[in-house]
């Protein structure tokens, strides 16, 4: 499955740039220009990356990270920004940032380090996540049982991406909802289904009475 980036950018030539060089590599690519631009998307739909831009109108990037950090969202995300200062470095990494990248940078670089970026999002150096017999390849966004792929809906994949990501955590059934179904109508009675559905498969997850479920621990 295609990966999802966020790029925030009001540069115009740079943001232009940048986003044609990662629809070159097969991203797919939502450009906003301002911060609050930026926000409304991520109330929509669900990215696997954000590339931030520090200076930007409305809400400037560090506020937006901070925000969004607060409201829960883990997505990993990477500073782009001129602002490379011990100062600005501490600010981004207290709110939440994953790594920076200077201005002006390579686009090799920026790869590198976006696909970084995406393997430790699973708290993970490598690029299958392994659960059991099921691995989750994070470049992919494929998930195998015994080397054979199993064909997933996107809301089932985002359900596998955020499980994985939060092993032995206990998450609400709004959480999960709004997690896999940003861009639908989700309901307790959809997530059953889809839980059942990964459970079949092989994973271990546990109904936490009046809260929600939870991916245990192998």
């Amino acid at each position: 499955m295609t990966k999802k980036i966020l790029l925030v950018e009001d540069d115009l030539i740079l943001g232009e740039t940048t986003e044609e060089l990662l629809l070159d590599e097969k991203f797919e690519v939502v450009w906003v220009k301002d911060g609050q631009e930026a926000l409304n998307s991520t109330f929509i739909q669900e990215f696997d990356i954000f590339l931030l831009d520090v200076n930007i109108p409305f809400i400037n990037g560090f506020e937006l990270l901070k925000e969004l950090r607060d409201s829960g969202d883990k997505t990993p995300s990477i500073y782009i920004t001129a602002n490379i200062d011990t100062q600005s470095l501490k600010k981004g990494f207290e709110v939440g940032a994953d790594d920076y990248i200077k201005k002006p940078f390579d686009f090799d670089e920026l790869l590198i380090r976006i696909e970084n970026a995406l393997k430790k999002s699973f708290k993970s150096y490598d690029t299958i996540v392994s659960y059991d017999n099921l691995k989750y390849n994070v470049e992919e966004q494929a998930l195998y049982l015994d080397e054979k792929l199993i064909h997933l809906s996107p809301s089932e994949e985002n359900l596998v991406k955020y499980f994985l990501k939060n092993i032995g955590k206990i998450l609400s059934k709004d959480e999960l909802i709004f997690q896999t179904n940003r861009d639908s109508d989700g309901s307790d009675s959809v997530l059953r289904v889809q839980i059942s559905k990964l459970k079949k498969i092989g994973f271990k997850i546990t109904n936490v009475r009046s809260i929600g479920y939870k991916l245990e621990k192998l």
